[in-house]
């Protein structure tokens, strides 16, 4: 693969759990980017990967959770977590967020 581009399309949402569905936009080498669209109520348990996680809030409001800390994020807020690092959020309202992933997470990858 020498490069990816990707169009804004309403298809290959993956449901993650109810009210929590996740998208893979596109991936390269080493990155790999997800949307993920949350309603209001839901929670994300917390949770740990050996990939590190950068992330970005589009719209809405979540409480995230990293490492036991609550962080009140709003559209504009961002993160990073490293790996193995324990992490989970609180949906406050319906939220569109936006998650890089490296090493890219091959289960991720669209079949």
């Amino acid at each position: 693969m020498e490069y990816q581009v990707g169009k804004s399309d309403k298809k290959g949402y993956i449901r993650v759990m109810e009210g929590i569905e996740r998208k893979t936009l596109v991936y390269g080498h080493k990155t790999l980017l997800t949307e993920y669209k949350m309603l209001k109520g839901k929670k994300l348990p917390v949770h740990n990967h050996t990939h590190e996680q950068t992330g970005y809030v589009i719209s809405g409001h979540i409480i995230l959770t990293i490492n036991g800390e609550s962080y009140d994020m709003r559209p504009g807020d961002s993160w990073a977590i490293p790996g193995n690092i324990k992490h989970g959020a609180e949906v406050m309202e319906d939220s569109i967020l936006i998650d890089i992933f490296s090493p890219v997470r091959e289960e991720y990858i669209p079949k």
